[in-house]
């Protein structure tokens, strides 16, 4: 009898670890080529005045910073070159109580020659209150008809802005996201995931809606916006989840690219997944209407991606433990046991020691390995309430 519970548990376990990797990534593949492809949106100003800019839609780019000196100068001179109407765009910035000179370079950059027609406000808030906090002020403040939110370090395509004004035409569309770009990606596997990521992304739109948003570049109806709670961890999931629950659709444009210049280190990007990781727990017990039949596509999506990625630590241990203890038994665990020991020792072999030669098998166990192991450690905080909502920049 206990071997039987120890076995259903150990399998129930490993199917759901393949089934989240393998098989939810392929049943979005499936279905999202059997949808009719849509025609790609056409850009066509050219910087070229003309009668028809009266008619789209205002937008203000919203821009939290804390201490990005070293990007924010770039971040204003590339808005300054995207093509859109400058009487129809505004941006915001809000310097979060930064103790670098991001303020004075931002104040700088804005009086250039090739900025000078911007509508740029910059508020320089005394005290750093959190990402979430100067979010809430801002967009409060705020009565353009598009909100869009972006990150100091990453650069736009020049017709985005554009482009979202075609797509945020269809009524039923609450909010859009672009294609995230890494220019130098920290590791393969880092690269690899990306790339993965915004298939997903892809698949999910044709599914119904994208899952959240990605802090680089994403944008939204402002008259859906509703002020989020003080202590919001992943504020770029929680505020577009909303506008989705509320009945509108979160899409996806590949034509619309976000380049991301800041490179991230190990370190980093351990503490920026665990932080992620917090956030995913706490996002579920927030949207847990989201797992509703009522929801469709978006309950699967919401139940296959991010529910499972919260579980996925404590199935990986728990698959690992299982095979461990019928591995004497029964040869079929020997084996699981042997194959499992032997991807966490390849993983684990590129973590510690970083080999200069090694292969991409091993560069991706140790990204996804390594982001579980942040996962386990984030949701653990969450849980024991050691992780709070304040925003501070991950240097």
């Amino acid at each position: 009898m206990n071997d039987i519970i120890v076995i259903s548990i150990t399998l129930l376990s490993g199917f759901l670890i393949i089934y989240h990797h393998f098989g939810y990534p392929l049943i979005l593949r499936a279905f999202h080529k059997q949808q009719p492809k849509n025609t790609q949106p056409t850009a066509l100003r050219h910087y070229t005045s003309s009668p028809q800019d009266s008619s789209l839609p205002s937008i203000a780019i919203v821009i939290p910073a804390y201490n990005e000196e070293q990007w924010i100068a770039e971040k204003i001179r590339n808005l300054a070159a995207l093509d859109y109407p400058s009487n129809r765009v505004q941006i915001i910035i809000g310097c979060d109580g930064c103790s670098d000179q991001t303020f004075a370079a931002a104040s700088a950059a804005v009086k250039e020659p090739e900025c000078a027609h911007l509508r740029v406000k910059i508020i320089n808030f005394s005290g750093n209150r959190g990402k979430v906090a100067v979010l809430n002020e801002l967009i409060a403040s705020l009565d353009s008809e598009l909100i869009a939110l972006s990150d100091t370090s990453a650069l736009l395509s020049i017709d985005s802005l554009l482009i979202a004004a075609q797509r945020f035409e269809d009524p039923d569309i609450g909010v859009l996201n672009g294609h995230y770009r890494l220019l130098s990606p920290g590791s393969a596997g880092e690269a690899a995931y990306w790339n993965y990521q915004s298939s997903i992304k892809a698949s999910e739109a044709a599914l119904g809606s994208t899952l959240g948003a990605h802090g680089a570049f994403y944008l939204f109806r402002r008259a859906l916006f509703e002020p989020l709670a003080p202590d919001t961890i992943n504020d770029d999931f929680i505020l577009p989840m909303k506008i989705v629950a509320a009945g509108y659709r979160a899409d996806y444009e590949n034509n619309i690219n976000a380049l991301e210049l800041e490179k991230s280190s190990s370190s980093q990007d351990h503490l920026r997944r665990r932080r992620i990781a917090a956030g995913n727990f706490q996002q579920l017990l927030r949207l847990k209407q989201l797992f509703l039949p009522r929801y469709g596509g978006v309950a699967f999506a919401f139940i296959s991606g991010k529910g499972l990625r919260v579980l996925m630590p404590f199935l990986m241990i728990s698959a690992l433990l299982g095979s461990l203890l019928l591995a004497a038994d029964y040869v079929l665990f020997t084996l699981l046991a042997g194959l499992q020991l032997l991807a966490y020792l390849l993983a684990s072999w590129e973590l510690l020691y970083k080999p200069q030669r090694t292969n991409k098998i091993s560069k991706l166990l140790a990204y996804l390995v390594g982001g579980h192991i942040a996962g386990l450690i984030g949701t653990l905080r969450y849980a024991l309430r050691l992780d709070k909502g304040r925003w501070t920049k991950i240097n």
